[in-house]
Formats: structure tokens, C-alpha cells, sequence
């Protein structure tokens, strides 16, 4: 009898599970507004946090994000949401969502789009707009997105019928996060949010025209090969792309099998441990001696998702003269398009590095190079002069990273300290730095680092800013305020806006227009004004203790550390220089 009534307590549940499935079926197949349609879209995308600002053309979707269960996290301006999703997408690696109404809540976010472009960050940006009827008639708060940002993202969208969201949205995820990432818009009209219709995300996203080249060419790859078994000086050159495709365990190998020397982009760091023997440290005008004559005097250069910009080569006619050049990108477009190439691979770093793997080439003579770069690196280390009185810029860094294990996830804003994180701060686990590159987008840093922090709730976040670019975007600070976030914010606060300040000195004659600051905000009575901690420090002795308390504090901190205002970046490439012609490699 126990055996029978067990029988029907199963049978009981299994009949259950299948009545609710077909009335979840029954469910599905129920007309729902698009602006239902669009919330579960975002729900079966796995996307847990939404960055926003509500606004009229928008408030039908905003209506159905109260309803449902993702969390959605107001900043003060849109500009800040749009930088907080491109943090999250740094940082987890999956696409950042934001929403933002039509006109001025939608211009306001053409900034951040630009910046994701640029720097490859996987974005899904949700517009609002008027209604299709007046499209075109110059509406009160209609902006035309798509002629706007078509420039500016990988794809745009505008939803013109109710039939077309479900595959517009699955699409626009699908494109956002394959191939080189990028940023996605969807401009979605007021009405169209509110009609009804079917919601069917089943079907298989089929886009013809758009088949990005994963698996590369396994001829090119036995040329690479056989190109670094005959190389005596070969260097790496890592950049985004191997964060992007994951592929930094296979870099590690390989260039450990092959005894090849790795230098870094800017937004490469991370992509190879900062402290291992064969890293050279960051390449290009600020990156150092070892770096940039490793790629001058190496005659095979393999790039490694790095696109070749101005800012890393110097004069294009004096870089890595001697090199053959084999390029890996995911992006046939970046290939041969600033450098000419002779190993072109199209395809997956990952993928890439797998392949060379499985290939068992065998490794170049690179004893003699590599002892030579290690006798740059012991001649020309980074360098600056301590006075003991001022609080050095490059020494702040220092002790950042000591206090901080090297654990924590940085995030920068543009200028001279952007420089001196990525140059003394060594990044030995991926996806620990975030900052702007391409674009150098000021106001970045701040909210970049709040979607840092939703990303990895439990690392902790330092976001090092100028005094200048908090400025831009402070007014995220309420959502420290709101939601104890801890994010802990180091302003190197120079009184001016640094870099500028060095270009003029540097090429300007010291004509100082319009880049010193007489007067400053009390940035410590800014922060408690939104309930954040605030401290000062002007004191050589007191920066190690000061950052050892922000770090235990278990809520946001705001730390305005007064350094030397005379301070510049070296070393230097100077425009129209080749990577040879630094400037400022000795004291």
C-alpha cells in the first residue's frame, strides 16, 4: 500500500510538471506589449542588471521593469549609466544594458556608444522614441538615433512593427557579443512599446550577411609557426582581443613553450601577468623602454587583438622596421590597416593560440634576445624623483598596488594618472583594468567603476580619477549614497588638468591656457554631503595608512590626495617620433 501511494504521489508530480508546462506554453503564446516582449528578452539574455534613466517615451518599458525581477540601478545622468553598463561589460565579460528615453535622455549616451565602439565593449542600448506617427515631424523630445549613432555602433535597430522586437532584440544580442564586440542600439517607439502581439524567441538568429571568421586559416597558422621557429627576435604584442576572447590562459602557454618576450597595449593589461619574467610592461608613448624597443628591434612582431593605433606605434615609417608582422584579430578590417602585414590571421585569439598549440612548432633561439631585454629592463625601469615633501603621483601608484595585493579592479579616467595606474600598477589577473582608451573619454572612470563593482560584488573596486574628470560625471556619487556601494575613489588631484598641462609645457612654450585650476570644490565636504566617507591627504607619511583605511572600510570612500602639480608622464614618445626616439628614459 506505501509502495502504491508513493506511485501516485509521483505520478501526481509528474502530471503537475506537465500542466504547468503547457499552461507556461498557453502563457507564452498570449499577447503581451512590446515592452513586456522587451523585459523577456533581457530575462532569457541572462542579463541581471539594467543601467537607466526613465523618461516619457520610455516610461511604458520602465512600467514593465518595475513588474519584473531585474534590478535596475538609476544614475543621475545618462551619461553615467551608459559608462557604468561599459564597466559591466568590461569587467563580466557579458553584454552591459542601457536604457534611456528619446531625445536628450538618448543623446546624452552617444558619448558612451562611441567609447564602446572604439574599445570593442559588447553594449545593448535601449532608446526611446516618439511614436512612429510623428516620426520625422520634429516631436517634442525626437532625436533621430539611427542617423545619429549609425557611425558609432556595430548595428542599429529602430522597431517599427510589434512582429519585428522579439527578433530585433535577439539579434541585437547576437551582434553585440560575437565577433568583435560591440555596442548595439534598439530605438524602440512609444508605440510600438504598448502594442500587443505574440512573444516567439525560439527562432535561430540567421543573419546571412554577418558571419564573423572564428576558426582562422590552418595554413596561416603553420606559417606562423614556421615563422617563430626560424625568429631570433620575437616579440608579442597583446592587446584586447585576448581579453575578449578569453585567451589568456593559451597566451600564458604559449609564450612560456615558445620563450617569447609579451608587451602590452594599453587596454591589453592584464591579458599577461604584469610580474612574469618575459612581460616587458605597456608599449607605446607612455609604455616603457623595454616594451617599445623590443617591437623596434624584433624581427617577428605577432599582434595578438591589437589594433596598431597611433598612440602605440609613433611614426608609422620607424615601426618595428625589422619585423615580419603576423597579425591575429578577429576583425579582418584592422588587419593591414594602419600596418602592413605578412602573416595575416583572421580569426579567435583563442581559437588562434589553440591551433599554434596543437601546430607543436618548434621554439626560435631566444636566449640572447631575452637576456638583452633583460639588461633594458634593469638599465631603463620606470623612474621619478621623491622630494620627500610632495606626495609623488607615481609613488601613490606604488602603494596602491602594495595595499591592494594587486587584487583589486581599477578603473581609470584619461590623462596622467590613466598613465601612471597603467604603468605601476601590475595587473596579474585578466579583466582587473578598466579604463577608456581610443576614444579617452573623461567622466568615464567614476560610474565605469560602480558597473565594476555589479559585475564583481565582492572585489573590491578603486577607481583612480584626476580632479577634473570626477567632475564630469560626481554626480554618481548618489548611487554610493544609495546603495552603500564600496567603491573606493582616489582623486590625484593636481589642480589642473594634467595631461593638457604637459602638452603645453612640452610643445606650447608653457602657455598654460585654460588648464590650471585656481580654485578647487572641497571634494571631502562633496562626499559627505551624499553620506560617502571623505578624506584628505597632503602628507607624504600619510598616504600608506590612509589607504589601508579606505580599504577596510566596508563602505565608499572619497580620497583627495594633493600631488605634486608639476609632474609629468615618462617616458614619452612625442608626436611624429618612431617607438626608438623616447624621451625622458633616465632621471
Amino acid at each position: 500500500m506505501n509502495k502504491k501511494s508513493t506511485g501516485s504521489r509521483e505520478e501526481e508530480k509528474v502530471s503537475t510538471k506537465l500542466r504547468n508546462k503547457e499552461l507556461s506554453v498557453v502563457e507564452e503564446k498570449q499577447p503581451v506589449t512590446g515592452s513586456s516582449m522587451l523585459i523577456k528578452a533581457l530575462a532569457k539574455e541572462g542579463v541581471d542588471v539594467i543601467f537607466g534613466y526613465p523618461g516619457g517615451a520610455i516610461l511604458p518599458t520602465y512600467d514593465e521593469i518595475y513588474k519584473s525581477g531585474i534590478r535596475h540601478i538609476l544614475a543621475r545622468h545618462e551619461q553615467g549609466a551608459i559608462h557604468a553598463a561599459e564597466g559591466y561589460a568590461r569587467v563580466s565579460g557579458k553584454p552591459g544594458v542601457c536604457i534611456v528615453t528619446s531625445g536628450p535622455g538618448a543623446t546624452n549616451v552617444v558619448t558612451g556608444i562611441a567609447d564602446a565602439m572604439i574599445d570593442s565593449l559588447p553594449l545593448v542600448v535601449i532608446t526611446g522614441q516618439v511614436a512612429t506617427s510623428v516620426i520625422g515631424t520634429d516631436a517634442f523630445q525626437e532625436a533621430d538615433m539611427i542617423g545619429i549613432t549609425m557611425p558609432i555602433t556595430k548595428h542599429n535597430f529602430q522597431v517599427r512593427t510589434i512582429e519585428d522586437l522579439p527578433r530585433i532584440m535577439k539579434e541585437a544580442f547576437h551582434i553585440a557579443t560575437t565577433g568583435r564586440p560591440g555596442p548595439v542600439l534598439i530605438d524602440l517607439p512609444k508605440d510600438v512599446s504598448v502594442a500587443t502581439g505574440i512573444f516567439d524567441y525560439e527562432k535561430e538568429v540567421d543573419l546571412p550577411g554577418y558571419q564573423p571568421t572564428v576558426i582562422p586559416n590552418k595554413l596561416q597558422i603553420r606559417k606562423l609557426a614556421e615563422a617563430v621557429s626560424e625568429a631570433k627576435k620575437p616579440c608579442i604584442l597583446s592587446g584586447a582581443g585576448v581579453l575578449h576572447a578569453h585567451a589568456y590562459d593559451e597566451l600564458f602557454e604559449y609564450a612560456e613553450k615558445m620563450r617569447i618576450p609579451v608587451a602590452s597595449t594599453l587596454l591589453g593589461l592584464g591579458a599577461f601577468p604584469g610580474e612574469h619574467e618575459l612581460f616587458l610592461g605597456m608599449a607605446g608613448m607612455h609604455g616603457t623602454y623595454a616594451a617599445n624597443m623590443a617591437i623596434h628591434q624584433s624581427d617577428l612582431l605577432i599582434s595578438i587583438g591589437a589594433r596598431f593605433d597611433d598612440r602605440l606605434t609613433g611614426a608609422l615609417q620607424h615601426f618595428a622596421p625589422n619585423a615580419k608582422i603576423a597579425h591575429i584579430d578577429i576583425d579582418p578590417a584592422e588587419i593591414g590597416k594602419n600596418i602592413e602585414t605578412q602573416i595575416p590571421v583572421v580569426g579567435d585569439a583563442k581559437a588562434a593560440l589553440k591551433m599554434l598549440l596543437d601546430e607543436n612548432g618548434s621554439a626560435g633561439e631566444t636566449g640572447v634576445w631575452l637576456a638583452e631585454l633583460d639588461k633594458m629592463k634593469a638599465e631603463y625601469p620606470l623612474w621619478y624623483k621623491e622630494d620627500g615633501e610632495t606626495i609623488k603621483p607615481q609613488k601613490l601608484m606604488e602603494l596602491i598596488y602594495e595595499v591592494s595585493n594587486g587584487e583589486a579592479i581599477v578603473t581609470t579616467d584619461v590623462g596622467q594618472h590613466q598613465m601612471w595606474a597603467a604603468q605601476y600598477y601590475k595587473f596579474n589577473k585578466p579583466n582587473r583594468w578598466v579604463t577608456s582608451g581610443g576614444l579617452g573619454t573623461m567622466g568615464f572612470g567614476f560610474p565605469a567603476a560602480i558597473g565594476a563593482q555589479f559585475a564583481e560584488p565582492n572585489t573590491p573596486v578603486i577607481s583612480i580619477l584626476g580632479d577634473a574628470g570626477f567632475q564630469m560625471t560626481a554626480q554618481e556619487l548618489s548611487i554610493l549614497q544609495d546603495l552603500n556601494l564600496p567603491v573606493k575613489i582616489i582623486i590625484v588631484n593636481n589642480s589642473s588638468l594634467g595631461m593638457v598641462r604637459q602638452w603645453q609645457q612640452l610643445f606650447y612654450e608653457e602657455r598654460y591656457s585654460n588648464s590650471v585650476f585656481n580654485t578647487q570644490p572641497n571634494f571631502v565636504k562633496l562626499a559627505e554631503a551624499y553620506d560617502v566617507k571623505g578624506m584628505r591627504v597632503d602628507k607624504v607619511e600619510d598616504v600608506k595608512g590612509a589607504l589601508e583605511e579606505a580599504l577596510a572600510h566596508d563602505g565608499p570612500v572619497l580620497m583627495d590626495f594633493r600631488v605634486t602639480q608639476i609632474e609629468n608622464v615618462y617616458p614619452m614618445i612625442a608626436p611624429g617620433k618612431g617607438q626608438h626616439e623616447m624621451e625622458g628614459i633616465k632621471p
